[in-house]
């Protein structure tokens, strides 16, 4: 597909693309439709739905720091409460990132994540 791909009935095109991957059964039916993310983008949710998101970069990029820096250590769990947990909203949120992380945080530990990409670097 390209982005130029129009689509004619979502619906067949959503039942043959789980038929392709394996996943096509009515017994046990896909929880998320392909209407199901339209208010996403009705009714002002985007925004809040993009903290969602700017959660999960600051986890994965969390995780990367602990796994860079020997794992679940207490040495690591201490920094990462004394410096980002414990201050509460007594800092900026990012400040308190960067004392633990040491820089912004990085988006491609997410991509990764998710398989969008196979390299940090």
């Amino acid at each position: 597909m390209t982005p130029e791909t129009e689509i004619g009935d979502p619906i067949a095109f959503e039942q043959q693309a789980l038929a392709a991957a394996g996943v096509s059964s009515a017994l046990v039916p896909p929880r998320y439709r392909t209407t199901y993310f339209q208010h996403v983008f009705a009714g002002g949710y985007a925004a809040g739905y993009y903290s969602y998101i700017w959660s999960e970069v600051l986890d994965a990029d969390t995780v990367e720091w602990f796994k860079e820096n020997g794992g679940l250590r207490r040495e690591n769990g201490e920094a990462f409460r004394s410096k980002l947990l414990a201050v509460g909203g007594s800092v900026d949120p990012l400040a308190a990132f960067r004392a633990v992380r040491g820089r912004d945080a990085d988006p491609r530990p997410l991509l990764m994540r998710r398989g969008l990409t196979t390299a940090l670097s």
